[in-house]
């Protein structure tokens, strides 16, 4: 996927529904333009260029109104993390601007089995429509017989469940995980001059974005420096609390660390607080991550963090186009795939208006 450097992390829809390709019109570059065009620019490719497709015939589903239907919404992760709050609350103002009357949150706090819990009480309370970000990626088949019995769409955002499109769910609406290990491998390769040791602090475990974010980043080292060794890895669960005990812990036991890998910016920031104990000076570690929340773009501007790869929370105009594209009769993708930029000492400082 190519990556566009431009305002605000484009969205790149593929939406089939679209005779050609649509012109964006330019990104207003102000701060407050700059996140509005995240929250809602969409740019559509030309039909045809993305793969299998669904439609409502082909789902088996009936058509409604998604402003008097009852729509629901999983959550899988505590509300402290910034990516989730922006998610969710992409999701409901989008929902609100539609006049979508009746939207149901709910929120997992984390914990899978609740999710699946969670989703099966939304199916019971008649939703017609399912966005959901899954926890993890496998274990949903309750929930997928049961949506599937009452032919409920469902859209998942963020991260894959392993199933079928236009049978056990509609589509996947999320960012190219892979990409992103990749683009993370460049700027570590860039800040250290393609040498030296790099610990990876992974995601939880059970899903794809961090199994993905991870070989991405491997390949990529593997590809283009060998002469950087990945010689730490340990799961800081994307949390900041345990991305700080794992760097305490790494520097402890591997003190000649040159760069982290954090394949989230919770962890990322974790892993300074756990620098800034142990005395070290900005940028005597290289940190790299993935997510573009403020805070860890402000720590680019500070010099703790070197660059940070976009993956754009606010799914909300994009996941509801989407419904609405297919309950017009519209092929849908099986996955629709948005393009994040990416922040460095170069922008940080300009672009804290356009993160999240």
């Amino acid at each position: 996927m190519k990556a566009y450097p431009r305002t605000a992390a484009l969205a790149l829809a593929v939406l089939l529904g679209a005779a050609g390709c649509a012109k964006a019109e330019a990104p207003d570059t102000t701060a407050a333009g700059g996140a509005a065009a995240a929250q809602q620019q969409v740019v559509r490719t030309p039909a045809g260029s993305a793969g299998p497709t669904c439609t409502l015939e082909q789902f088996g589903g009936t058509k409604f109104d998604l402003k008097t239907a009852t729509v629901g919404f999983s959550q899988s992760e505590k509300e402290a993390n910034p990516f989730r709050i922006a998610e969710t609350k992409s999701i409901k103002d989008e929902a609100a601007k539609l006049g979508i009357t009746d939207l149901k949150v709910t929120n997992a706090q984390s914990q899978f089995s609740k999710q699946i819990t969670d989703v099966q009480q939304l199916i019971a309370q008649g939703v017609k429509l399912l966005i959901i970000a899954p926890l993890n990626s496998d274990g949903w088949e309750p929930v997928l017989q049961q949506a599937a019995a009452k032919k409920i769409p469902i859209i998942t955002v963020d991260r894959k469940i392993n199933a079928k499109p236009c049978s056990d769910y509609l589509t996947f609406i999320g960012s190219d995980f892979y990409e992103q290990g990749k683009r993370a491998a460049d700027q570590m390769i860039k800040a250290l001059g393609g040498t030296g040791k790099v610990a990876i602090l992974l995601g939880a475990p059970g899903n794809n974005v961090t199994t993905e974010r991870t070989n991405g980043f491997k390949d990529r080292i593997k590809e283009k420096a060998p002469g950087i060794q990945i010689s730490f890895e340990q799961t800081g669960e994307f949390a900041r609390e345990k991305g700080q005990q794992v760097t305490e812990q790494l520097i402890q036991s591997n003190p000649d660390i040159n760069g982290i890998y954090a394949e989230n910016d919770e962890m990322a920031l974790g892993a300074v607080t756990a620098l800034k104990g142990a005395g070290k000076e900005p940028g005597a570690i290289k940190i790299v991550s993935v997510d573009g929340t403020r805070s860890a773009v402000q720590a680019i501007a500070d010099g703790w963090l070197q660059a940070v790869v976009e993956s754009n929370p606010r799914f909300g105009p994009l996941a509801f186009e989407t419904a609405q594209k297919f309950l017009d009769g519209q092929p849908i993708p099986d996955k629709v795939i948005i393009s994040d930029r990416e922040y460095d000492s170069s922008n940080a400082e300009a672009s804290l208006g356009e993160a999240y």
